[in-house]
């Protein structure tokens, strides 16, 4: 199976991109919803969570790792190589090789939770890919609780999104990072306030193509993932309510049944 992990419902997005990608594996995901935002936490509790998350996907049979949580990412993605048996991929390389492929002007923005700016690891790995290139982070801490409410065409949303990105549209950027996977759901309302001319990189897309490339190119692990029992995809999460499950069906399309678990 695709083990999947994010800090709560954001991670279904690249679940469901992975899932329409490559409809013939199994994936199980996780959503530590109970202990989310993972964007204000510090390193240490990053990558202890991190362990915790992949420890429970190990044990439902996981045999690739995905961190679909860029906060995870930034922080502990060479302790969690370093630590599973198993592949790991993380969600932020894809985008920036994206993000340095598709911008005209080298002028990328990125946008994210405080503890993947504070990293720097968008515009240090952008800037690897194209010298040249000027990176703009902005730290949008509100915009996963507000995801997480279901607050997704609230006024109060659209106004905290317009003071966010209005420091990235004085920078004329011609790209946009959406760096955090809870970020595509709100795309609808970005685009618009950022300007229609910016192209915005959708991390769960990206995500979702780095996986199907990774396995074309790793074709004994891709024949592992498919010789399994297992015929659903199972989702768990660590804590669960109403507005966790209508953003779930939001996100897939149809009903999901949620498992909550402790970790």
């Amino acid at each position: 199976m695709i083990g999947i992990f994010d800090s709560g419902v954001g991670g279904m997005t690249v679940a469901r991109a992975i899932e329409q990608l490559c409809p013939d594996l199994p994936l199980v995901y996780f959503g530590d919803i109970a202990r989310t935002p993972y964007g204000s936490k510090s390193p240490e509790t990053l990558v202890r969570y991190a362990q915790n998350n992949v420890d429970f996907l190990l044990a439902q049979g996981a045999r690739l790792i995905v961190i679909a949580c860029n906060s995870a990412a930034s922080t502990a993605t060479d302790a969690l190589q370093q630590y599973c048996t198993v592949p790991v991929l993380d969600v932020i390389t894809p985008a920036v090789v994206k993000a340095a492929e598709v911008s005209k002007t080298g002028r990328i923005g990125v946008i994210g939770t405080r503890a993947t700016v504070r990293s720097r690891i968008y515009s240090e790995r952008i800037t690897a890919l194209r010298p040249e290139a000027r990176v703009f982070s902005a730290a949008c801490p509100l915009l996963v609780p507000l995801v997480e409410e279901g607050w997704l065409n609230r006024r109060e949303t659209k106004m905290i999104l317009r003071r966010y990105l209005h420091p990235l549209r004085r920078q004329q950027v011609d790209t946009l990072v959406l760096g955090c996977t809870h970020y595509p759901l709100l795309k609808q309302l970005i685009g618009p306030r950022i300007g229609s001319r910016v192209k915005l990189i959708d991390s769960s897309v990206v995500m979702a193509g780095q996986v199907r490339d990774f396995l074309v190119a790793h074709p004994d692990l891709r024949k592992r993932l498919q010789n399994t029992t297992v015929t659903e995809n199972r989702f768990y999460v660590s804590d669960c309510t109403d507005i966790v499950e209508e953003t779930a069906a939001r996100i897939f399309g149809r009903p999901i049944k949620l498992q909550t678990v402790e970790l």
